[in-house]
């Protein structure tokens, strides 16, 4: 019998509830919750919520929370490359182990930032994706622009990406956005074609992301690893800044960069999400 092909609103509902599995995890993880009651909180069979979570993030619950502890966290920072030395890794070997993409990336030109978006137009459509609904925006260039929803309202999702570019012109697209959305997150389509970013922010920025484009797949990296790599470290505090204001996030990877303690640090689209990201990627 063929298999049905996977769709970007299965992958979206089963983030949904590998999200709830893993917000429990949090809460309740010194209890060591069985795999019976963390299903029945998601309101799923213990058979049924194995196979949903291992085809999510490629590993069980149980060994998925075993590599999302402070120590795990530790252990990456001691084994990981020097962030200059790693290879141009594409940033996405996704949720649920999709496919490895390669990123492209090009930044605007100083004038073209400075225009904020003059002659520019930007098509965008709202989209199901494996870490939920988003925001995508594309130019002739590329992506220019992906934001999870997260209990924002669409119109104010739009008035966010209006205030990022407010003088090109902005035209709805879901059949355009959809196929870019299925080329970046569904594993039989694209077949490895590159995905094009258009990367619009201040030089500083823009060197701290193409920095974060080289953090492998599976590995993390400190903010003062990242100030070092583009040469200025004693910026720690302004790559900080550069880092949360990503525009692009799991395909420019910012959620690979931690605190150097080992705990996560912040996440603009929140902890959870982070975790999920690093978690399915240390199996990539």
């Amino acid at each position: 019998m063929q298999a049905v092909p996977v769709t970007l609103e299965d992958l979206a509902e089963d983030y949904r509830r590998v999200e709830l599995a893993i917000r429990y995890l949090e809460d309740h993880y010194r209890e060591q919750p069985t795999l019976a009651r963390v299903a029945a909180e998601v309101g799923l069979s213990a058979h049924h919520f194995q196979r949903v979570f291992s085809r999510w993030v490629g590993i069980s619950p149980k060994r998925f929370l075993q590599h999302l502890t402070l120590l795990r966290a530790k252990e990456l920072l001691e084994r990981r490359a020097p962030l200059l030395e790693a290879s141009y890794d594409s940033g996405l070997s996704g949720p649920g182990r999709l496919h490895d993409l390669f990123v492209h990336c090009e930044a605007v030109t100083p004038g073209e930032y400075r225009a904020r978006g003059r002659g520019l137009t930007i098509r965008y459509g709202f989209q199901p994706t494996p870490l939920g609904e988003c925001l995508l925006a594309t130019s002739a260039r590329g992506i220019v622009g992906l934001s999870f929803l997260d209990g924002l309202g669409p119109d104010e999702a739009l008035g966010q990406l209006r205030s990022r570019w407010p003088q090109a012109l902005l035209l709805p697209d879901p059949e355009g956005t959809r196929r870019t959305a299925e080329r970046v997150f569904l594993p039989h389509a694209g077949a490895g074609a590159p995905v094009e970013l258009a990367l619009s922010g201040t030089n500083f920025q823009i060197q701290v992301w193409q920095a974060l484009l080289r953090i492998p797949c599976g590995s993390v990296v400190t903010y003062q690893d990242v100030a070092v790599a583009i040469g200025m470290p004693a910026s720690v505090r302004a790559v900080g800044n550069a880092v949360g204001g990503n525009p692009i996030p799991v395909l420019v990877p910012c959620h690979r960069v931690i605190r150097k303690d080992g705990s996560l640090g912040g996440y603009r689209y929140g902890l959870t999400r982070k975790r999920a990201l690093l978690g399915c990627e240390l199996y990539c």
